[in-house]
């Protein structure tokens, strides 16, 4: 199950379980919950739940995990030529860690999938034990 929630005119696709980055919430405190109530597109494995253009009391409930936490350093160098002029400076954004913890649509239909098995498979042989193997085909050979 999955939706599309729109936040800080950014589009975010959150499952349940995911952790993600928004823009800094300044009353934000860690453990507490955040809801983000404009929801564009939620889907529960069978057919989509699609607003015009927000869906109707959806919600997606998240835990503040980090309250703040900054983004990579940018630097911003601007240069006049010939004149003998320079600016060099930089910036860090500060985002919110949030935590999903519930998608709540009325209405939408959850199918939920069987995860498929997949085969063990085993790990290649060491290259000395193909040597000992190859070695003993031989000699079963003479």
């Amino acid at each position: 199950m999955f939706a599309i929630i729109e936040d800080g005119g950014r589009q975010y696709r959150v499952e349940n379980g995911l952790r993600f980055r928004v823009d800094l919430r300044a009353d934000a405190e860690e453990g507490s919950t955040l809801t983000f109530d404009r929801v564009l597109l939620a889907n529960g494995g069978a057919a989509s739940v699609v607003g015009k253009p927000l869906v109707d009391g959806a919600t997606v409930e998240a835990e503040v995990v980090a309250p703040e936490e900054k983004g990579p350093k940018l630097e911003v160098q601007k240069i006049r030529r010939r004149k003998n002029s320079r600016r060099h400076t930089g910036h860090r954004q500060k985002h919110t860690v949030v935590l999903v913890k519930a998608i709540n649509v009325p209405g939408l239909e959850v199918v939920e999938q069987p995860e498929e098995e997949k085969p063990v498979s085993e790990p290649a042989p060491a290259a000395e034990e193909t040597a000992e193997a190859t070695e003993e085909a031989g000699d079963e050979e003479e």
